[in-house]
Formats: structure tokens, sequence, C-alpha cells
């Protein structure tokens, strides 16, 4: 063999063995790659719930360097809220943060995080969580990944102080509180008419005193101003956020082992440290409302009971009425009142 023809096979085999290399090369770092997943959630980023959804994501990104990252694009501008789960079933967004209630027409299953009494940490330890994830799978199409902010309550708010009943109980009879499909039924208990109202059209129907008062969680009051109107405060509360983390099935089952184990180990972890940074949230809040002048008028003894009563079984039995699979087994693991 000639040495211009060794030169020729040996520039063959150096020039194979740099393909292989670099082919190599470039499936390593395919198979290494950080993974991204884009998130919306359900409220305006500067609301309180979405800043502590926003800890989620952080808490994922620092976890996930190299592995899995979230990409938080948006809020309501991206899609209005009642429509974003489907949009993460279709696969348009790859995860969402929201009131699961939002979707009770479809899964009433919603109800057991309304009338829960329980936190999510002892949900996970129960198995009610675990059931909650088999219904958002089978009737909204979307696997949850995590139920945060647990333990913020809800209440009644009025522009005037409301009037009193014989017991000691409140008399709504007549007054016009904005509402929504979770407090419906409640509302229509304690007498009230329910207004639907969307959340930025609140301010100016107050200023203008369309409706008499509005049901809303304790965190966020401030947040949009309300309290400028809504000067007294009925305690105590009722019901529980049931803010949900969900994703899109196919995505998730794309990811990595690695992946999935970042992101479910930062879902637990972050309910519980949601639940804490809220009840801090929730202290401050209290302190502050009242300090700018809003009265809080507090139920007590049979008046008080009442209240709830009249509160936590309009969830349970709006549940119970629909005929959901799950009722018994959420009303056990969620309900311990």
């Amino acid at each position: 063999m000639n040495q211009a023809k060794t030169r020729s096979i040996a520039r063959t085999i150096r020039n194979g063995l740099l393909a292989t290399a670099l082919t190599s090369i470039a499936f390593a770092g395919q198979a290494s790659a950080e993974e991204t997943l884009k998130a919306i959630s359900a409220f305006p980023q500067s609301l309180a719930f979405s800043q502590s959804f926003k800890g989620f994501v952080d808490l994922v990104n620092e976890r996930g360097k190299g592995v899995i990252q979230i990409n938080y694009a948006g809020g309501p501008e991206m899609f209005p809220p009642n429509q974003q789960v489907d949009a993460v079933r279709r696969g348009v967004i790859d995860m969402q943060y929201g009131p699961a209630s939002y979707y009770l027409g479809t899964m009433p299953e919603a109800d057991a995080w309304v009338g829960s009494t329980v936190t999510a940490a002892k949900a996970r330890e129960n198995g009610g969580f675990g059931i909650m994830q088999e219904a958002f799978s089978k009737k909204l199409g979307v696997n949850l990944l995590a139920h945060l902010d647990t333990g913020v309550q809800f209440y009644i708010y009025t522009i005037n102080e409301p009037k009193r009943t014989e017991d000691g109980g409140i008399d709504l009879d007549g007054q016009r509180i904005r509402s929504q499909p979770i407090y419906n039924s409640f509302f229509e208990a304690l007498g009230a008419i329910p207004v639907s109202v969307p959340v930025p059209d609140v301010y100016t129907g107050l200023e203008r005193s369309t409706f008499d008062g509005s049901g809303w969680p304790i965190v966020g009051i401030q947040d949009l101003s309300w309290d400028k109107f809504l000067r007294y405060r009925i305690d105590p509360g009722f019901f529980q956020t049931d803010l949900a983390v969900v994703v899109n099935p196919a995505k998730w089952d794309s990811l990595s082992d690695e992946a999935k184990k970042v992101i479910n180990e930062a879902a637990a972890e972050y309910e519980q440290t949601s639940y804490e940074n809220f009840q801090k949230v929730i202290e401050e809040t209290d302190k502050a409302v009242r300090e700018n002048g809003m009265e809080v008028i507090t139920l007590e003894g049979e008046a008080q009971a009442k209240f709830l009563d009249l509160a936590y079984d309009s969830a349970w039995k709006r549940m119970k009425d629909s005929g959901s699979e799950y009722y018994d087994a959420l009303r056990e693991a969620y309900y311990d009142r």
C-alpha cells in the first residue's frame, strides 16, 4: 500500500472518530439539557397569592438548576382565569396555579378543599391528596402537583354595620353581597342576595354602592383597596383556599425522573412553607385593617356554631348532591370539625 493511500485511510478513520465523538457529545448534551415548563397564574402577579406561587417557582428553579426550570409567563392577561386549566389540558400552557373551584361544574370534588378544615400536609398523610389527584386527572385531564397557600379563610365584609339577630347572629336579609359560586348557597341561607361581579369591577361597584358587601379571603383586601369601602368584617372566617398547581400530563411524562423528583419534593415542601408564610400575612393584615378603622363583629357561642354549620354544610352538601363517587372518602380526609 503506497503512502498516499495510507494517509487517505488515516484521514478517513480520524474523521470518522471525530464525527462519532461530536455525535456522542451532542447526545450527551441533549440528555442533560435543562428542561423548561411555562407557567401562568389565575391572578395578577401583584397579588399576594401570585407572589406566593412565584415563591414555589423560585424554589424549583433554585433546586433544579441544570435539570428543570419554570418560566412564570404571566396571569389573566394570558388566558381568562376560568379557561386556564383547559389551556393546560390542551398543552398550550404547561403549568397553572389557581382556584380549583373555578371548575366546580366539571369537578365537584373541588368543594373538598373549599370545605376543608385540615392542612395540605395533613391531607398528604391521610390519603386525601391522592384522591384529589385522581379526581383532577379523571375530571379535568390534568396532573395535580400541589395544594398551596392553605389556611387562608374567607370572610364577609360589609360597607355598613350589619344588623344582628336576637340570638346574637347576623342578619343579612336583602343585602346584596358580591359573591362567587362557592359562597352562593351560604349567603342565601343568611338571607343575602349573591351578586356576581368580576374582581376588576368590584372597586367601582363598592364606590357606587352597587352592592352592600363582599365575600373575600382575609389576604388581599388591602392589595385591592377594597378596605376603603368595606368597613365591617364578620368573624369567624370560614372555608379555606383551594389553590392548585397543575401540569399537562404529556409534558409531565416527558420530563426526566430527576426533574419530576425536584418538582414533587418542592411541591410538598412549599405546601407547608406557604401555609406558614400566610399565617404571618394573616396576622399582619388583621392588625393593619383594624388599625385603619375596620370594625370586626365577632359571633360567639351558638350563633358562631350556627354560622359555621351553614357555611361548611353548604360546601359538602353541594358535593354530595353532585353524586361524586369520592364524597365519603374526601369528607373523611378533609373535614374534622
